[in-house]
């Protein structure tokens, strides 16, 4: 058996006994031989073991392969035992995406360095450079490879139940053989992609991947030149604005990284490209500098959530780069060479933040637990403003502001605490009808003298909508003016009365457009709002709108739609 073949027979088997331990490691949890928690512990050692094992056994053989990646896999499984301090279950891990993305950066971001090490030394760029980027590249090669390889499969079943044979069916219908031929396929994969290095190599996209470096730097600079003019309100609509700089940040310091390559002499010799490159380095500081200003003003109007400490994290980072970039390109002479040694630096402390998100020393939703019950100590969060859900979704660091507040709403003068608490019913002898009443007063209508049916509907809301169009409706979005609106009309001739739209300005450029009416049962109902054509409404489009009809009410016309048979049996075309 030649070298070539040892090692696909090798990746093959390695990646089906990954399957069937994986297999195994969910029918444990399944059947309670071991607790949840020790659960996904395992499935974390096992996963990040074999995926390692794939990953560094091309380039450096399965027996020194092993190791290195049975250490990486403790690791990992020793990070995920820590967040048990913070979650009560796993599905208080998985309830968002961040801890799972941590884990999943200290897992994979080391095995270039761990190939790197045992190469040329784990500080040697260009090994670093190529053997990271490799990496990808096999894993979507091999990957692609797997998926075609299970379209093969059901093609072929498909034809076979023809003639009435079901024996494939039959076998892939069985978990142990969908993960054990998985991870067999998917190890073949990695071992053939890494015979073809030549063939498959990832300088060709990587060379693609540069000619969108002018593109993203001309967006940057017409962002940062009309920033005066538009103004930076925009910046404060939320976490949205923060995410687009920063993933127009990412995608800048991934580009600066491919046009420097991994020496001079593979670096991008176009003069072009190269200005390109230094300016994007110039400008990645300033991008990433506003994505850290537009998280703090939401971090300062509406206290720490989880979501925010890893925004704010990322942004610190890009800012970090950024730093580095800028002060690599004014310092001149080899500014190539000290972004190379920059990003080396740069992805260890990302590994350093990754792996500190999954400890005690970080943890994001005990900052985001203190901070709310802080904040509504305070008075700075009203009553009807409290997000128990969220509370409720920040595992143990939650539960103990559950309770504190469940204590505190057990004191004299805390009976919309208490009630808030309890789903948000109106507490005893609290008028339900003062509250939209209240809301009257701040919602305008129009027309001016529809303010009956406004009264109609605001009654027959629920509570929780009460609240939440009264926080919206006397938030301050700059404009001066309410940020609601409600547009009374005969909008559903079958029904009786008139209906309603409601315009909420949840945002600087936001504005949710909803159609209301009462239902059989008097109660309200909502529902989605659209343009005549069946488009989707979009944020500018929304706020002209809702500013014009603040200004004069619009005209009722019938909408073009005709439709076959009568009444609500009748067919139409959806626009």
């Amino acid at each position: 058996m030649t070298g070539q073949i040892a090692m696909r027979v090798q990746l093959s088997l390695a990646g089906a006994l990954g399957g069937a331990l994986i297999w195994a490691a969910i029918k444990a949890a399944e059947r309670d031989w071991i607790g949840q928690y020790a659960s996904l512990v395992l499935f974390g050692l096992l996963a990040t073991l074999f995926g390692a094992i794939l990953g560094m056994a091309g380039p450096l053989g399965l027996a020194r392969a092993l190791p290195r990646a049975a250490g990486l896999a403790l690791s990992v499984a020793a990070l995920l035992a820590l967040t048990a301090l913070r979650y009560g279950d796993p599905e208080d891990f998985f309830a968002g995406p961040i801890p799972a993305l941590a884990a999943f950066t200290v897992a994979t971001m080391p095995v270039p360095f761990l190939i790197a090490a045992e190469k040329s030394g784990w500080r040697a760029y260009p090994s670093l450079f190529l053997e990271a980027w490799s990496v990808v590249l096999r894993f979507a090669a091999a990957g692609a490879f797997t998926g075609l390889v299970w379209l093969v499969i059901y093609l072929s079943d498909e034809v076979l139940r023809i003639v009435g044979i079901d024996v494939i069916r039959q076998l892939v219908g069985r978990d142990l053989v969908v993960l054990v031929l998985s991870g067999a396929v998917m190890g073949l994969g990695m071992a053939v992609i890494h015979d073809l290095t030549e063939l498959l190599s990832p300088y060709v996209v990587l060379r693609l991947f540069r000619l969108f470096l002018p593109v993203v730097l001309a967006v940057m600079a017409v962002f940062l030149i009309a920033l005066p003019f538009r103004g930076l309100d925009g910046l404060a609509g939320g976490l949205s604005p923060a995410l687009l700089l920063l993933t127009m940040v990412a995608g800048g310091i991934a580009l600066v990284s491919i046009a420097v390559d991994q020496t001079d002499a593979e670096a991008t010799q176009s003069p072009l490209l190269r200005r390109c490159a230094q300016g994007m380095a110039l400008v990645l500081p300033l991008v990433a500098g506003l994505a850290l200003w537009a998280i703090w003003l939401r971090v300062a109007d509406n206290g720490w959530s989880p979501d925010r400490v890893f925004v704010m994290v990322v942004a610190v980072v890009g800012i970090a780069y950024g730093l580095i970039y800028a002060a690599a390109v004014l310092r001149g002479g080899a500014w190539m060479e000290r972004i190379r040694q920059g990003n080396i630096l740069m992805s260890l402390a990302v590994v350093v933040l990754a792996a500190l998100w999954l400890t005690p020393l970080l943890n994001a939703e005990r900052i985001s637990a203190e901070s709310q019950l802080a904040r509504f100590e305070a008075g700075k969060t009203p009553v009807a403003d409290l997000d128990i859900l969220a509370l409720q979704s920040w595992g143990k660091p939650g539960a103990a502001a559950m309770a504190a507040l469940e204590a505190l709403a057990r004191e004299p003068g805390q009976e919309a605490l208490a009630a808030r608490l309890t789903g948000g019913l109106p507490a005893a002898g609290v008028d339900r009808a003062a509250l939209a009443a209240r809301l009257a007063q701040v919602m305008p209508v129009q027309p001016a003298t529809a303010t009956g049916t406004r009264e109609m509907l605001l009654t027959a809301a629920e509570d929780y909508m009460l609240d939440d169009w009264q926080r919206v409706c006397e938030g301050d979005v700059g404009s001066g003016r309410a940020g609601c609106l409600m547009v009374v009309a005969d909008l559903l001739p079958a029904l009786p009365g008139e209906e309603a739209m409601l315009f909420l300005r949840r945002g600087v450029d936001y504005v949710e457009i909803s159609g209301l009416y009462l239902g059989v049962d008097g109660r309200i109902v909502m529902r989605s709002a659209a343009r005549a054509d069946g488009g989707f409404v979009g944020g500018p489009e929304a706020l002209a709108l809702m500013r014009q009809y603040q200004d004069t009410p619009p005209p009722l016309t019938a909408a073009n739609l005709n439709q076959l048979g009568t009444g609500e049996q009748g067919l139409f075309i959806l626009p």
